[in-house]
């Protein structure tokens, strides 16, 4: 209940402002239908399961004054089909940081609505100066797929359905020292030390590189890292890398790196290419642990070696196809294959379909565990 209370305490307030002064806010969002077939081979048994998605999104942003601003976000997900049976025990937590924004409003068989405020924040901007107080997306990434450097917020490349990404319960400071350069301090709300993380970034720009470096505490570790983007003629190239070294004696110190490149050509052909080395990763094993490993800045693919292809074609000013590739080189070889294709109905109604395809090295040929094929339509306000 505790949920509910916060939802009508956040939003009732809101509606009302709105109606006193339109200038002073906007309301976006969007409702998606996202259809999906898996077709699972675990255990030695094939099943066939079918899943449906009902997600409604509602993007609030009230503007106090010239210098303060208050946004608030509303994410409903209502799960109904084959896979919801499995989502009784769902966690209404789930997606939480450190306070309690979300809550089951249907938990029954075969159906779930999970909700849940994942942006909920104060800003103060003035002259050089940024301050954001409450949930919000500390996004310290430069790279497209994997970001060591992304400490607070570490997101999964195959949820492409919450292009939003998740948010933290934090303090954050920046300070502009120029066009180009600028300092951040950022501490998230916990309730231990393993919870923890608090950091400090530097951003600056260095013969047409732009470039950062950051340090700070992680969950129990300490961690320093950096990363760097820039253009080799008309290629674009960007890196990332953290260290972590631990505090306590049972954990283990990681690292990871990342390098991509990629390249947008004359018709609109766009290639991508990257490398991940992640310490904490495995070597053996299927890719099926993709769904169950702990996803974090210190373990963000399962693999130790992992290499990135993308490649997109748009065939029209409405229709475009791509295709993204994921291979490990460790003893299963795992492959994550990820085609795309876009359609843009109207300026407000978009329809996509994505396959997501594991495969991992058999006994005498290439096997695929788990199969998944997404058919979404999006209409945006």
């Amino acid at each position: 209940m505790r949920f509910f209370r916060i939802l009508i305490f956040v939003f009732l307030p809101s509606l009302s402002l709105c109606q006193e002064d339109e200038k002073n806010w906007d309301l976006t969002g969007y409702v998606k239908n996202l259809q999906t077939i898996y077709n699972l081979d675990l255990f030695g048994q094939r099943d066939l399961v079918q899943d449906n998605l009902l997600h409604n999104r509602l993007n609030f942003k009230y503007y106090i004054n010239d210098k303060w601003t208050f946004k608030s976000d509303l994410r409903n997900r209502i799960f109904y089909g084959n896979r919801s049976i499995f989502l009784q025990n769902f966690d209404e937590d789930a997606g939480n940081d450190f306070v309690d924004l979300s809550g089951n409003i249907v938990n029954g068989e075969g159906l779930l609505w999970h909700a849940m405020i994942d942006r909920l924040y104060f800003e103060y901007a003035s002259n050089d100066w940024e301050i954001r107080i409450g949930r919000q997306r500390i996004n310290w990434g430069i790279n497209t797929v994997w970001n060591p450097n992304d400490i607070f917020n570490a997101f999964n490349f195959a949820d492409f359905d919450y292009e939003e990404r998740p948010g933290s319960d934090a303090i954050r400071i920046t300070h502009y020292t120029g066009p180009t350069s600028s300092v951040e301090l950022a501490i998230n709300v916990a309730d231990s030390w393993d919870e923890m993380v608090v950091g400090g970034l530097w951003k600056f720009n260095k013969g047409n590189y732009d470039f950062q470096l950051l340090s700070g505490f992680f969950e129990n570790d300490l961690v320093i890292g950096g990363g760097w983007a820039g253009n080799i003629k008309n290629a674009s190239i960007k890196g990332e890398f953290a260290y972590f070294a631990p505090l306590v004696e049972e954990r283990e110190k990681a690292f990871a790196g990342t390098l991509a490149i990629d390249y947008n050509f004359n018709k609109g052909l766009y290639l991508n290419l990257g490398f991940l080395f992640n310490s904490a990763g495995v070597t053996t094993g299927g890719l099926e642990s993709l769904f169950t490993s702990q996803l974090s800045a210190k373990n963000l693919y399962p693999f130790k070696y992992a290499i990135f292809t993308q490649v997109n074609q748009p065939l029209s000013p409405l229709l475009s196809i791509g295709i993204a590739n994921i291979y490990s080189p460790s003893q299963a070889k795992a492959l994550f294959f990820n085609p795309t294709v876009t359609y843009s109905i109207s300026d407000n109604w978009d329809l996509t379909m994505v396959g997501q395809l594991m495969f991992n090295q058999g006994v005498e040929n290439y096997e695929s565990p788990i199969q998944a094929f997404f058919l979404r339509f999006r209409y945006s306000f």
